[in-house]
């Protein structure tokens, strides 16, 4: 499940899915998009970046990102999630630096990097070998055409960072903006035009945006009894946990587990150099 700061370290997870209006997070995976399908907007820090189709665009860990779509045309987007601790040659890198610009527009990608993602993104098992082989190839390009910068000065400052790891840290519990201010050592009217300015809304919708991503991820891939999910996220009742997730999908918690009948699945390639199968995440 993808939460607005998650601990993604479970191998390679390849997604072909649509793109929706999701929150700045982080995560420590390498995060790799191609769009094959209507376009979409990458935030990374506060810098918006426009995608069509044919485009690719690499962020790397704990970089915080969101996503935003503007057109009415539906998109479809492949995404691939990596364990940076499976490229012990690049693993450094990856921790220090970030591409300057994460985006690589239809013309100067490089056709073996399409190959490789669309054989990632096909597969529902394969040689593990070649999988690393060809998720090697995509690093090895990202590092020899995409100018570095120090990852530090990407776009967010501290107080972002902070604000996006306590919220995924503490979303369960009942918290508010007075004590994430005090906790965060900065005065509420300055979290609240934080909130505003970079995430485009007011910090109650924040909170239950992250708990209602926390949710569909728990209604898609377990089958945990509402009211447990509920509870689990953070809502006071399940009164309001229906009305913000109605709010949102149009449809109640049960009709959307419903809709969406059987778990999602996707290939994870794991750190042993084995293959399982996990539930997809959003």
């Amino acid at each position: 499940m993808l939460l607005v700061y998650e601990n993604r370290t479970d191998g390679i997870v390849a997604e072909w899915k649509k793109t929706v209006h999701f929150p700045p997070h982080l995560h420590e995976a390498i995060e790799v998009l191609y769009v094959t399908d209507g376009n979409i907007e990458l935030g990374v820090g506060q810098e918006l970046y426009h995608m069509d189709e044919g485009d690719f665009a690499i962020v790397f860990p704990n970089v915080i990102h969101h996503y935003q779509v503007f057109g009415k045309k539906e998109n479809k987007v492949i995404y691939l999630y990596l364990d940076p601790t499976l490229f012990p040659s690049y693993y450094k890198e990856l921790q220090i630096y970030s591409p300057k610009n994460p985006v690589v527009k239809k013309e100067q990608v490089h056709p073996d990097v399409v190959n490789a993602i669309k054989y990632l993104a096909g597969i529902t098992e394969g040689n593990p070998m070649l999988i690393q082989a060809y998720v090697q190839m995509i690093l090895a390009h990202v590092f020899a055409e995409m100018p570095m910068v120090d990852k530090s000065t990407v776009g967010s400052d501290d107080l972002i960072y902070n604000a996006v790891e306590y919220v995924a840290k503490n979303f369960r519990e009942k918290i508010s903006l007075e004590k994430m201010a005090y906790d965060l050592c900065v005065s509420r009217y300055v979290l609240s035009r934080m909130f505003a300015k970079t995430f485009h809304c007011n910090f109650s919708k924040y909170v239950n945006g992250v708990r209602l991503n926390y949710a569909v991820a728990a209604l898609e891939n377990t089958m945990d009894s509402i009211t447990n999910i509920c509870l689990d996220c953070g809502f006071e009742s399940q009164r309001t946990f229906n009305r913000v997730f109605k709010d949102r999908y149009k449809i109640t918690p049960r009709e959307y587990r419903k809709r969406r009948g059987l778990i999602n699945k996707s290939v994870v390639v794991n750190d042993r150099g084995g293959e399982e199968v996990s539930g997809m995440r959003h």
